[in-house]
């Protein structure tokens, strides 16, 4: 009988250990070799990913120079592991340890559009419950914010399809010369937005407000050059402010529009989407397209949609400070955005409070959305 018992302590014990070394193994397991899988080709061992950081754009080198969208999160991500991406604008980037990948769709609805398609379908890949964290710059609205804020989209409206006559054939009555295709004009608001039509896109609202929640106090640095370019618009308060977190509405265009006539128009459109839900805040070019290939992929639960958040911070005002024409303004810009600087290091800061708390906490967020 004590050889029996002393046999049982011993397998116990064994059993014990060996569940330890299964969790300690699944803890460490290496990270597949997709080295021998082609893009696009199908691999046995796909990567697992958690977070897909989606830049739009970067300046120059990934590395080492001015930083666009991009290199932050590459230099203070470890994203070290690069991916050949053919079927894509830029080669994506990998950390084995975190398993966060960032992608830089390239400029442009087009791009975003057929980037974001290819990395869901690219068997390379497991992102079925990975989280997307756009984060871009933006132009933003004076009347709602400063540059170097950041603001979490609600709604994402796409600024592009739509019905337009030349400003100097439109009727006199008419504000705009630009109306959502089932209206019969601007001013006809009996239309009712159909956001199955691709103009319109809600984030998750649970998710979103989490996002929210967990950085509308984090505290955004200021600087003396962007100080004296919000100085400028002495009647708008909210463009006075420091840099913030808020919540406001993203406008998708492929044009780079500028002005406070055509920030009217925005404002007027992103209300029309969202049946005046929403508040324009940035406007931007790419968001509207990484939405669209997402709903298509969670419909074959290549992605889940529902796990899409969108962020842009302000690199340059939509409109000029009072006393500057529109054209002057928008031409000054182009040398340089005044909070360029700002809103890349403020997108990093904001998007990095979400990243680590969905890492930090895999287990509870694996399964279900916050």
């Amino acid at each position: 009988m004590r050889f029996l018992n002393r046999a049982a302590v011993i397998a116990g014990a064994c059993l014990a250990l060996c569940q330890q070394s299964g969790a300690a193994f699944a803890e460490t397991a290496p990270v597949p070799d997709i080295s021998a899988c082609d893009p696009g080709a199908p691999c046995a061992t796909p990567l697992p990913v958690k977070v897909v950081i989606v830049s739009l754009f970067e300046i120059g080198k990934d590395e080492g120079d001015t930083a666009g969208e991009f290199q932050l999160w590459k230099e203070r991500r470890g994203l070290t592991m690069r991916i050949p991406f053919p079927q894509g604008f830029h080669d994506l980037y990998y950390n084995p340890d975190t398993q966060v990948l960032g992608m830089v769709t390239g400029i442009g609805t087009a791009r975003s559009t057929a980037a974001t398609m290819a990395l869901g379908l690219d068997p390379r890949f497991d992102v079925s419950k990975a989280y997307w964290l756009v984060a871009g710059i933006a132009g933003i609205d004076p009347e709602d914010a400063s540059i170097g804020s950041v603001a979490w989209a609600r709604y994402v409206v796409d600024g592009d399809l739509a019905h337009e006559i030349d400003a100097r054939e439109i009727p006199a009555d008419w504000k705009f010369g630009y109306f959502p295709r089932q209206t019969k004009g601007p001013n006809d608001m009996s239309g009712k937005p159909n956001p199955s039509g691709g103009e319109m896109f809600q984030i998750n609202p649970t998710l979103e407000k989490w996002a929210y929640d967990l950085t509308k106090n984090i505290e955004l640095p200021d600087s003396e050059g962007i100080a004296a370019e919000r100085a400028k618009f002495v009647d708008y308060p909210p463009a006075q402010e420091p840099p913030f977190v808020l919540e406001g509405e993203q406008l998708s265009a492929l044009t780079f529009w500028h002005g406070k006539l055509m920030t009217d128009w925005a404002n007027s459109w992103v209300r029309y989407w969202t049946s005046g839900k929403g508040d324009f805040v940035t406007s931007a070019m790419e968001d509207t397209g990484v939405l669209t290939s997402l709903t298509y992929l969670s419909n074959i639960d290549r992605a889940d949609r529902d796990r899409v958040l969108v962020m842009r911070a302000g690199s340059n005002y939509t409109m000029p400070p009072p006393g500057v024409d529109a054209a002057t303004y928008l031409l000054r810009e182009n040398e340089g955005y005044a909070g360029l600087e700002a809103a890349v290091e403020n997108l990093y800061t904001v998007g990095s409070a979400v990243v680590d708390e969905l890492l930090d906490h895999w287990d509870k967020y694996e399964d279900s959305t916050p």
